[in-house]
């Protein structure tokens, strides 16, 4: 067996753990911005989606290197994976520097542009939020990439605990500029800055370490391997449009929820932050997919392929299941701690009682088993899908409920689950061909 039940649980419960640190320090700056107003709260919510879709670029490269590195170390050829990673490195972080570039000087009228609507208030906060997380993408992209490469070693470890001080350091740097300094949004973002920058001088420096299969030598004997850099685009490029074009879509449809008050977007991006971590073990499981799948192609291993996907899948449906469950029961709680006013705690428990339900029954199949299909090269296939689903589904349907139904910001997340069922059943019909048998990277 490529991987034993001991292997599958070193390597998943690191990974929940964290995702749950991730999350935390999106909710420990929304919680701890939230005192300062509900237009801080908005502002900041505002420059996530964005944030989101730009950080998703270095994520869909991280996964093509992951992938390419996976299927490597499943063929025993240490020496190519290192190559690959030392690609991946150098890939992102020009990536990122262009991006950065890009929000920094033309941030203002991209805010003007998507979120004109919003009240003077909430547009100073998202202006202040994005020109500092502008400056942590280098950052956390290094963070990323590093992270992934760990991850195809199996080594999810590495990434919890610096996880883990990523957290800490955030939440340190909250409380000293946030309430010490009295500096509001401008406070967590600088926060958030400064974690991302330890955190990503720490993982390449343990990525430097000759012990791991993965490691990344002096990057300035760095030579670019255009064959190499082919192959982590293959995989890489229609991940990073497929969720660059979701990412846009969600955009899309935050303006439509930012036209319906600063109320439902307090509501959507309270509910959004709680529901982040209503995903966190399938979140765990796409993870662990990447490394565990990619191995099993490197290995040409294709029933441990149908094997270990069904293992991870059931795991992540019985989790989520828990977790899920938790959460709605500790609702009042959530919106106690967010201090919002009677009217929007109202909306946003609809909202977060309403996602747990549906997570649970849908979630996994749209979200989990698509990686599966990307680690075994079969990368088209779920860009094509989950690119019309959201159009189609989540962005035509948002529409038409908020607009033709009135049905507000719950229409909105309604014609969300109807896009997690649309790609669910095309996904599961996919895996069930085995069209991956028949693809190849390397």
């Amino acid at each position: 067996m490529l991987f034993s039940k001991k292997d599958l649980v070193k390597l998943i419960i690191p990974l929940i753990i964290e995702q749950i640190l991730s999350v935390t320090v999106g909710l420990a700056d929304s919680m701890m911005v939230a005192r300062v107003g509900e237009a801080a709260v908005s502002g900041v919510s505002l420059v996530d989606s964005i944030n989101i879709l730009l950080i998703g670029l270095f994520g869909a490269l991280a996964t093509g290197g992951a992938v390419i590195s996976s299927q490597f170390l499943g063929r025993k050829e240490n020496k190519s994976a290192c190559v690959a990673g030392e690609q991946l490195v150098v890939a992102v972080f020009a990536l990122s520097l262009i991006l950065m570039a890009i929000s920094l000087v033309f941030g203002r009228p991209i805010l003007s542009l998507l979120f004109g609507d919003v009240s003077t208030d909430v547009m100073d906060n998202a202006r202040t939020y994005l020109f500092y997380t502008a400056l942590s993408f280098p950052f956390i992209a290094l963070y990323n990439a590093s992270a992934a490469l760990f991850r195809s070693m199996g080594n999810s470890k590495v990434s919890m605990i610096n996880a883990g001080i990523m957290n800490l350091i955030n939440i340190i740097g909250n409380s000293i500029l946030i309430f010490g300094l009295d500096m509001g949004v401008a406070g967590a973002a600088i926060a958030t800055l400064i974690s991302r920058i330890i955190t990503a001088l720490i993982m390449l420096y343990l990525l430097h370490n000759k012990k791991h299969p993965i490691h990344i030598e002096a990057l300035r004997d760095f030579r670019p391997d255009m064959v190499m850099i082919r192959r982590i685009l293959h995989i890489g490029v229609p991940s990073g449009l497929e969720n660059s074009l979701f990412q846009i879509g969600k955009i899309l449809v935050q303006g439509i929820v930012a036209g319906l008050g600063t109320s439902a977007i307090t509501a959507n991006a309270v509910a959004g932050t709680v529901a982040s971590f209503s995903v966190l073990p399938g979140s765990a499981v796409s993870l662990a997919l990447i490394t565990v799948v990619g191995r099993c192609v490197g290995a040409r291993d294709y029933d441990a392929v149908r094997q270990y996907t069904r293992k991870l899948m059931k795991f992540a449906y019985i989790a989520m299941a828990v977790i899920n469950i938790l959460l709605i029961f500790l609702v009042p709680v959530i919106l106690w701690a967010y201090n919002l006013s009677d009217q929007t705690a109202a909306t946003t428990s609809r909202l977060m009682i309403y996602h747990s339900v549906l997570a649970m029954l849908i979630w996994p199949l749209s979200f989990c088993l698509p990686n599966a299909l990307r680690a075994a090269n079969d990368v088209k296939f779920t860009m094509w899908t989950s690119m019309i689903s959201m159009w189609v589904w989540r962005i035509g349907f948002s529409y038409i409920l908020v607009f033709a139904f009135d049905m507000g910001v719950l229409g909105v997340w309604i014609a969300m689950t109807i896009d997690w069922l649309f790609r669910a059943i095309l996904f599961v019909l996919r895996f069930r061909k085995e069209k991956y048998r028949n693809l190849s990277v390397i």
